[in-house]
């Protein structure tokens, strides 16, 4: 007969104020609820009218700053989001921000659908590790039926027609009435910078200056760089002139030790400074001299600088973004420099404008190289083809501003990733009808407990279609809409077949015929990075929580801190 071991109570393995929870309740569908919380309050902003009709967040963060957005993206980084398995499905998105740049919203609605599903399973009494098994066969099974769905692919070489039409559905995801005017503008901005070799096409060089006033339509596209600002000096016009770019400050040189000076006449008080004054004209001089007409300054502008500039007729402009001084030497291909003298005529640029123009109400200056076509154009210039192309933005709100800017930003990531692979499938939700419907059919043909988990995975997929057609057209259609989609993608040649927003028929459309694509690599990413995020937070089986470092937080006081009570 064996010896009974009495067990001690409380074992204390960790430390006082440390946090664990396990098990089936405490974490799995703890962790469920969270991220359903988490993509319930996105979903609602997904899809054209998700952007369009009031569906808009209005968002203040902790900087006190506001945001009226319908970008997944620009949600996720301003909430500051601290349930541990709610951060894994926000780093999902960010990795999908990063890789493509569109479908943020879509990897949030997928993974947050995916384990509301897994949640009846578990309920049930399914395992875990079974509902992950089934989610990466639906998965894979998923990822290589969308490889046959490619119904299009951009055609080379690119032109502003193909380009804009194929924008135009990502760009109308967070601008819908606007994609029009937003897409030409992009496409034009990406073509005019568009390298010899397209797989090089640097989203960077695509810029974005909003100007408060007007409306969309007075935007335009201008090559080169716009800075809003005017030039220091006096000088505001320069053609065909060589570029200095100094990093350093252009004034007069200050000692790094203190000294006092003793003057004992007045002759001694008039050349006191002449001879800085004479150093520093030596040095615009020589400047002036080696032909630069133009000095981009990435510091201060003393005033003596400014006179003795002035006076050669050097035309100065102040630009205090590290990031736009780098853009600016690659627009006039000049080396920065952080020493203030002449440049050798391998660091000098090259520009062949310089301007100073009226946009509304505001002057903004602008370097910009002349294309074939251009009045005054000279095909034996020095200049290179401009390597940057600048958006001017115009609206009435400094909020409508910031969300075109990043309409305007999804579109230009498009570019890039139809670039890597111009494959498209057919958009509005076709495709993922299409595909829960072949993965159910894929489920049904599966032996063992994982077909439970595949064609829950197949149902999970009917959320972008029933998402779409709720926020368009209100939460009772999305099943009647889903039915007859359903219903048309079991005929022959049905895959094309998505939600029609604007509801001119039944709710549904042909999205081929509407030119509705959508990039197939950025869902096929999507799909892979939601899978990945569900699963993760369906594998933890207990979550440990340490104290919060640091020391008590301050109490905050109402009112001012030395008032009277």
């Amino acid at each position: 007969m064996s010896l009974k071991v009495p067990k001690a109570n409380n074992i204390q393995l960790f430390k006082e104020g440390y946090k664990h929870l396990s098990g089936l309740e405490d974490a799995v569908l703890r962790n469920i609820q969270a991220v359903s919380e988490l993509s319930d309050l996105v979903r609602t902003s997904f899809g054209p009218n998700g952007a369009f009709l009031s569906r808009n967040k209005l968002l203040i963060n902790h900087l006190g700053r506001l945001f009226v957005t319908s970008d997944a993206a620009t949600i996720l980084r301003e909430i500051e989001v601290v349930h541990p398995a709610a951060k894994l499905l926000v780093m999902a998105s960010q990795a999908q921000e990063a890789e493509m740049g569109d479908a943020t919203n879509f990897v949030l609605i997928l993974a947050g659908e995916l384990l509301k599903k897994a949640e009846h399973l578990l309920v049930m009494g399914l395992h875990p590790s079974e509902i992950t098994k089934g989610y990466e066969l639906a998965c894979t099974k998923a990822l290589a039926e969308l490889e046959n769905l490619s119904a299009y692919s951009l055609p080379t070489p690119l032109t502003q027609t193909t380009l804009a039409s194929a924008l135009k559905p990502a760009i109308a995801s967070k601008q819908f009435g606007n994609e029009d005017a937003l897409a030409s503008l992009v496409a034009e901005a990406a073509l005019s910078i568009m390298p010899s070799n397209p797989k090089n096409f640097n989203v960077d060089n695509v810029r974005v200056v909003k100007i408060m006033g007007g409306n969309l339509s007075a935007s335009k596209v201008i090559q080169g760089m716009v800075f809003g600002r005017e030039p220091e000096g006096q000088i505001k016009k320069v053609t065909r002139a060589k570029v200095a770019v100094f990093t350093s400050a252009l004034d007069v040189a200050q000692t790094e030790t203190k000294g006092t000076v003793l003057i004992k006449n007045a002759d001694e008080m008039l050349n006191f400074t002449t001879g800085e004054e004479k150093h520093l004209e030596k040095i615009f001089k020589e400047i002036a001299d080696s032909g630069v007409k133009v000095i981009i300054a990435g510091s201060t502008i003393g005033e003596l600088a400014l006179h003795y500039l002035d006076r050669f007729g050097v035309a100065v402009l102040r630009v205090l973004s590290k990031f736009d001084l780098r853009r600016l030497c690659r627009v006039v291909n000049a080396t920065p420099l952080a020493r203030m003298g002449a440049p050798t005529p391998e660091e000098a640029g090259f520009v062949d404008v310089f301007e100073t123009i009226e946009i509304g109400g505001d002057r903004v200056t602008v370097l910009r190289q002349l294309v074939e076509g251009d009045a005054g154009f000279d095909p034996t210039s020095q200049a290179e083809k401009t390597r940057t192309a600048t958006i001017v933005l115009r609206g009435a709100t400094a909020n409508h501003l910031d969300d075109l800017e990043r309409a305007i930003d999804d579109g230009v990531n498009v570019i890039k990733s139809l670039l890597k692979d111009a494959r498209l499938v057919p958009g509005a939700g076709a495709t993922e009808v299409e595909l829960a419907r072949r993965v159910e059919t894929y489920g049904n043909g599966l032996k063992g407990l994982a077909q439970h988990a595949v064609k829950r995975y197949g149902t999970a997929l009917e959320v972008v279609p029933r998402t779409l057609a709720e926020n368009a057209l209100g939460g009772a259609e999305g099943n009647e809409v889903l039915s007859r989609l359903w219903a048309k993608h079991e005929q022959k040649g049905g895959e094309a077949w998505g939600v029609d927003i604007e509801a001119e028929n039944d709710g549904t459309l042909l999205a081929n015929e509407h030119k509705i694509y959508d990039s197939l690599a950025a869902k096929s990413w999507a799909v892979k990075l939601a899978t990945e995020a569900a699963i993760s937070v369906l594998s933890v089986d207990s979550i440990i929580m340490s104290k919060p470092a640091g020391g008590p937080k301050i109490p905050q006081q109402a009112g001012n801190w030395d008032a009277d009570d």
